[in-house]
């Protein structure tokens, strides 16, 4: 039998209902995270307690009571001293002061009528580094040859001066961010590399080169920072012939470099760990070479794996910097320690204020980091999707 009338048929299909409002909105979201349990309903409602209270005081005392202008400490200080006998009331945050010695703490002791030059090295910097960070952007080779090996004669040349026609600018006048930015810069571009080279070097079935890797790596991991600065800083000459030496801010870049490169061994290590061994055998399968191998299956694989402990490394890093006041060089941190002492701006609120910006500016780069390293991780994240 033949039907020629199939009007009961669907041909659409009904449209999906919206999920139950108890699953989704901010309702939804408040209950399953704030307010799941009793425990967590109490915890909750301590923690909006602590907020309103303490916020709207730390808001009060940045922001709103804060002096922003001002040419010496007296701005900061809301009752002056009647003949001496009564103390001074003291404003919020004295951003007078960073605004006054901000010119010091991005380039330190720099020449007033040189700092063009560091400017221009920032520049150049931000020139190469956007376009290596942007993914779409075309010929990262050459950008990767300019940023890392053609910018850092470059810079070199323009900051110490001394040829061209430059006045020579010794590195103890250097200082402040310039400084934090040069030695972090240098520490990521040589320990990851290097770092490579002592993670391969580990999992080498060569006994020599297997030990030295392992010494090195255990010695330097099993010795704090400071420990590192003050060998760099101390025991390095000592090994140079006679009547050479090496400048105060170059041990420096050597100590953190190396520093960082041990754990950065580790770091890709684990990556290498990583890899299933079908992967190795794969490779041998199509007659690869060993460094063939590495570059072209293994490495790309266990970097993409181990993006976060490699982000990590770099954001320890970049924090320690601060470090190198301990061997008299003066990064951000410690410019603005170091104007602590200074009479004008001697003041109560002063020295929270410049802690305070520090914070700042170190939590600006390294959550620029995190967030950099999280997008890698997305864009990567071809074959481990959760």
């Amino acid at each position: 039998m033949t039907y020629s009338n199939a009007t009961y048929v669907r041909d659409q299909m009904l449209a999906a209902e919206p999920p139950p409002t108890s699953t989704t909105g901010p309702g939804h979201w408040l209950r399953t995270n704030l307010f799941a349990t009793p425990k967590d309903t109490v915890l909750t409602v301590i923690a909006l307690l602590l907020l309103a209270w303490y916020v709207p005081q730390i808001l009060n005392w940045l922001f709103i009571e804060a002096q922003w202008t001002g040419a010496d400490r007296a701005v900061c200080a809301t009752v002056a001293q009647s003949g001496g006998t009564q103390p001074e009331n003291w404003s919020g945050a004295c951003w007078a002061f960073v605004a006054s010695r901000f010119d010091q703490f991005v380039f330190g002791r720099y020449p007033l009528d040189e700092r063009w030059r560091p400017t221009l090295v920032g520049i150049l910097f931000v020139a190469l580094l956007v376009p290596m960070l942007i993914p779409s952007v075309p010929r990262k080779g050459l950008n990767a040859i300019l940023l890392f090996l053609a910018l850092p004669v470059v810079s070199f040349f323009l900051l110490n001066g001394g040829a061209f026609g430059l006045e020579n600018v010794e590195t103890p006048l250097w200082g402040g961010l310039m400084v934090t930015l040069i030695l972090s810069f240098v520490g990521i571009a040589v320990s990851l590399p290097l770092g490579i080279l002592l993670a391969l070097g580990r999992r080498s079935k060569m006994p020599v080169i297997k030990t030295l890797c392992v010494v090195f790596i255990e010695v330097i991991r099993g010795v704090p920072l400071i420990t590192v600065l003050f060998m760099a800083s101390v025991m390095l000459p000592l090994f140079l012939p006679q009547g050479w030496t090496f400048d105060k801010f170059l041990r420096a870049l050597i100590g953190v470099s190396i520093f960082a490169s041990a754990y950065m061994a580790e770091v890709i290590r684990g990556g290498l760990q990583a890899i299933p061994k079908g992967q190795y055998e794969g490779a041998d399968s199509l007659g690869l070479g060993y460094w063939q191998k590495m570059r072209l299956v293994v490495l790309p694989q266990a970097i993409k794996l181990v993006i976060p402990g490699i982000v990590n490394t770099f954001i320890g890093m970049f924090k320690d910097t601060s470090l190198v006041s301990i061997i008299g060089m003066y990064d951000l941190l410690g410019i603005i320690r170091l104007n602590f002492a200074d009479a004008t701006w001697a003041s109560p609120v002063t020295p929270l204020t410049g802690l305070i910006f520090a914070g700042f500016v170190f939590w600006i780069f390294c959550f620029g980091m995190s967030r950099y390293s999280a997008f890698v991780e997305r864009r990567l994240d071809t074959g481990h999707k959760r």
